[in-house]
C-alpha cells in the first residue's frame, strides 16, 4: 500500500518544474511586455551604459543571468536580450554571452521537460508499435541532423526546439552540444544589429529584427541546413543507420 501511495506522488512531483515554467511564462507574457522591451531599452540606455562602464563584470553577470532566466522560463524578450547584449557588449564578447546564457538557459528547461515527461514517454514511444515506434526510430537515427536543424531554422520557435529533444530521449550532451553551436549563426546575426543600436537610437528609429531573412544572411544559413541534412540522405540512399 505505501508503494503504491508514493507513485501517483512522485509522478505528480515531476510535473512541478514544468508547471512552474508555465505559469512564469503565462504571468511573464502579461506582466512582462512592457519591461522586456525595445522601448524600454532605447529610455534607459545612458543608465545601462553608464552602470557597465563602472561596473563592467557585475553587469556582464547580471545581463547573463537574466538572459538564462528569459529563456529557462520561457518569457517574452529573448530577442531584445539579445540586441542588448550587443548594444552592452558588442558583437564581441557579445555574441559569447548571448551564446552562452541561451545555451544554459535552454539546458535548464530541457533538463526539467525532460525529467517531467521525457524520459516516461520517451520509453512510452520505445515500446510502442506501428507510426510512433517508427517515427522514434527515424529520430534517434538521424539526432544530430535534426538537432541541428531545428536550430539554424530561424522558423522554428525557440522553446519548440527546447522541448521536442527532451520529450524524444535525446542525450543532454547531445542537446547542449547542438543548441550552441546551432545558435551561434543567429546570436550573431541579432547581436550584430544590437552593437549598432546607438546609431539607431541616434536617428529616432527602431531595429530591423527581419534582417535574418534578408538573403545575403539567409542563404548562409539555408546553407548550413542543407549540410546538416546531408548525412540523412546518405543514409537514406545507403540505406545506413546513424547514431
Amino acid at each position: 500500500m505505501t508503494e503504491m501511495n508514493k507513485t501517483p506522488k512522485s509522478g505528480m512531483a515531476r510535473l512541478v518544474p514544468i508547471a512552474v515554467i508555465a505559469m512564469a511564462a503565462v504571468l511573464g507574457a502579461v506582466l512582462l511586455r512592457d519591461v522586456i522591451s525595445f522601448e524600454a531599452l532605447r529610455e534607459n540606455r545612458e543608465a545601462l551604459l553608464a552602470f557597465r562602464n563602472a561596473h563592467y563584470a557585475v553587469t556582464a553577470a547580471g545581463f547573463m543571468a537574466l538572459y538564462v532566466g528569459i529563456v529557462a522560463f520561457s518569457l517574452p524578450g529573448a530577442t531584445v536580450a539579445t540586441l542588448t547584449g550587443g548594444f552592452l557588449f558588442g558583437i564581441f564578447p557579445g555574441t559569447v554571452f548571448n551564446v552562452g546564457a541561451a545555451t544554459i538557459g535552454a539546458v535548464l528547461i530541457f533538463l526539467a521537460a525532460r525529467w517531467g515527461l521525457g524520459e516516461r514517454l520517451a520509453a512510452r514511444m520505445d515500446a510502442s508499435e506501428g507510426m510512433i515506434k517508427r517515427i522514434k526510430a527515424g529520430i534517434d537515427a538521424n539526432q544530430w541532423p535534426m538537432l541541428f536543424l531545428i536550430r539554424l531554422v530561424p522558423a522554428v520557435p525557440f522553446f519548440v526546439a527546447n522541448l521536442v529533444p527532451a520529450l524524444v530521449g535525446v542525450r543532454l550532451s547531445r542537446f547542449a552540444t547542438s543548441t550552441f553551436l546551432g545558435i551561434i549563426p543567429g546570436g550573431l546575426v541579432y547581436t550584430s544589429v544590437g552593437a549598432g543600436l546607438g546609431e539607431v537610437f541616434e536617428r529616432g528609429e527602431t531595429p530591423d529584427l527581419g534582417i535574418i531573412f534578408e538573403p545575403h544572411i539567409l542563404l548562409p544559413i539555408l546553407g548550413l541546413c542543407a549540410l546538416a541534412l546531408l548525412p540523412v540522405v546518405i543514409r537514406a540512399i545507403t540505406g545506413r543507420k546513424g547514431v
